[in-house]
């Protein structure tokens, strides 16, 4: 048995720990079915002109067997307490991994689950600190668990050459920890998900304003380890943006990263850190900037004549400094669809773009309107008032949601992401639209694809591509197909695989073409030294073994 250090005390802390959170069922999104909308039914009808392939969900799953010993159970109960350290398939099944198309339609179709042989529920960073000591000594694979909304095969409950595996569940660890309201810092634990932050911190009269689509279950530890980027990125930024100072616990011992706003002490050590997935170490803790909670927030929705004339205006008002709280541009078919969605915006026409501005009153808020609106008006854009942007708002947590009823159906719905310069943006959407299109329709289900621009930056944007397919009777292979045609096509158009959904293992494939090899081998070096016998998240970003060239083929997870 290793030696692990003593647990100290914590004086002082936490400050307050918050309500408990939700939690998603083991084969959905969430909790509760989401209603398909009568409008939508139509668009499935268009989607299923032959034989639909509906995929049902189980009525619970088979797990594979436990491997973990007793002795080794043990062991870890007695960091963390025998109540928080489980072999119970009960709470297994509620770590098997993330919650993309692949991970539901496997849990949905294969007949026995891989989980991970126990759940080990930490308080707080010294029992990770100790429970990574255990694992290393025991050859114990470790997959640390925030909300589990990975869509990259982020947190899967994989052991690679070690015995066994535990979900290291990061929910105890969520607490408000400390508050510098003179600085506008806040500490929280890596396991406080975005609900609980805002809870904690709104309060005290803050918000931390990062608002992701998986806001209501992903974790600040997830956020950071993935390099997270919320709907409100162009007011707040990204959570990269928003991170002072990083706790971390490894197999090797512990960091604590950043104490100032700025400095030149060398490389900037938390960047490694941020977007590591889990592959260097835990995050137990994350010091954020926060911003008292805004007095107003005013809203206001446009139409472009088209996509181009829309991503000029962006790209015009964002190098001039224009700083919306969220600014979003719809193409030509996702307003389309949108609007039939939604019933009122049936005669909306071109592209819609909506935009929030949040300030200290009315009147501060709406001068950022005003100078958006004069940008977007040069640009040939319509007002249309303040409604789409609050309907957007009000239903900007539930597309997940309904993916799990699409699938009920037989419908395919999935995401991907990527970004790259102004100059390149029309080209990167045309190559990604047209692979998606190719490979969906030789499998016999032509696609709907729609796209957005929801983060931008003065050299560049992001695309958002929403993806609907009638499911084929070989589901797993045809998203496979379509995801690998358009990660393909992404690189070649010189777009980034990933701009915030981050690498996993559906990424892997692609990504020493983006990097280099030398830069897949400086990961693997920083790997080496921080986690020397592979325990952490094996296969997620980087193995310590060779890496693939070129991509094979479509990512292979099973």
């Amino acid at each position: 048995m290793p030696t692990m250090p003593d647990l100290p005390a914590q004086a002082g802390r936490p400050l307050e720990r918050p309500s408990p959170r939700p939690r998603g069922d083991w084969d959905a999104w969430g909790s509760e079915p989401a209603r398909l909308p009568a409008a939508a039914k139509a668009i499935v009808a268009t989607l299923l002109p032959g034989k639909a392939h509906p995929v049902a969900r189980r009525q619970g799953p088979v797990l594979t067997p436990s491997r973990l010993t007793d002795a080794d159970l043990g062991a870890l109960a007695a960091v963390v307490g025998a109540e928080n350290a489980t072999r119970d398939d009960g709470v297994r099944r509620l770590h098997l991994g993330g919650k993309s198309t692949p991970d539901l339609l496997r849990r949905r179709l294969d007949e026995v689950q891989q989980a991970p042989d126990a759940v080990i529920s930490p308080a707080d960073h010294a029992e990770v600190a100790a429970v990574l000591c255990a694992c290393d000594g025991l050859g114990i694979a470790v997959v640390p668990f925030g909300g589990g909304t990975s869509v990259v095969g982020g947190v899967e409950p994989a052991r690679g050459s070690h015995r066994s595996v535990i979900a290291l569940d990061l929910s105890r660890t969520a607490a408000l920890l400390a508050l510098d309201d003179v600085s506008l810092l806040a500490t929280l634990g890596a396991g406080t998900t975005g609900p609980q932050a805002e809870e904690l911190l709104g309060a005290r009269g803050f918000t931390l304003g990062h608002f992701p689509q998986s806001f209501q279950y992903a974790s600040l530890g997830g956020y950071a380890a993935t390099r997270s980027s919320g709907q409100a990125s162009r007011g707040y930024g990204r959570f990269d943006d928003l991170v002072h100072a990083l706790r971390v616990a490894t197999p090797v011992g512990d960091l604590e990263l950043g104490r100032s706003p700025a400095s030149a002490a060398g490389p900037d050590l938390r960047q490694l850190f941020l977007g590591s997935e889990g592959a260097f170490g835990v995050l137990t803790e994350v010091t954020v900037r926060i911003r008292p909670v805004p007095a107003a927030t005013v809203y206001r929705a446009w139409s472009f004549p088209d996509f181009a004339a829309g991503t000029s205006a962006f790209r015009e008002a964002t190098q001039r400094g224009i700083r919306p709280t969220v600014l979003r541009l719809s193409d030509e078919t996702e307003t389309r669809v949108n609007a039939a969605m939604g019933g009122h915006l049936t005669r909306l026409r071109g592209c819609l773009a909506v935009a929030t501005f949040e300030g200290p009153s009315v009147r501060e808020a709406e001068t950022v309107r005003d100078a958006l609106d004069g940008v977007f008006t040069a640009h040939g854009a319509t007002s249309r008032g303040e409604e789409p942007a609050r309907s957007w708002e009000r239903g900007r947590f539930a597309s997940p949601a309904l993916r799990d009823t699409l699938m009920d159906a037989g419908v395919l719905a999935e995401t991907l992401e990527t970004a790259t310069s102004w100059s390149g943006l029309d080209a990167l959407k045309r190559s990604v639209t047209a692979a998606l299109t190719a490979s969906l329709s030789a499998a016999g289900a032509k696609p709907i694809v729609l796209c957005h621009i929801s983060h931008v930056y003065p050299a560049g944007a992001s695309l958002y591509f929403t993806v609907v397919a009638a499911l084929t009777d070989d589901p797993q292979r045809q998203w496979a197909a379509a995801k690998d045609a358009a990660s393909r096509a992404i690189g070649q158009a010189q777009g980034t695989i990933t701009h915030h959904h981050a690498v996993g293992r559906d990424h892997r494939p692609y990504l020493e073409a983006e990097i280099g090899p030398l830069g897949v081998e400086v990961l693997r070096a920083v790997k080496g030294v921080l986690d020397p016998k592979g325990i952490m998240n094996p296969g997620a970003l980087v193995d310590a073994g060779a890496e693939p060239t070129e991509p094979a083929g479509p990512a292979d997870r099973t």
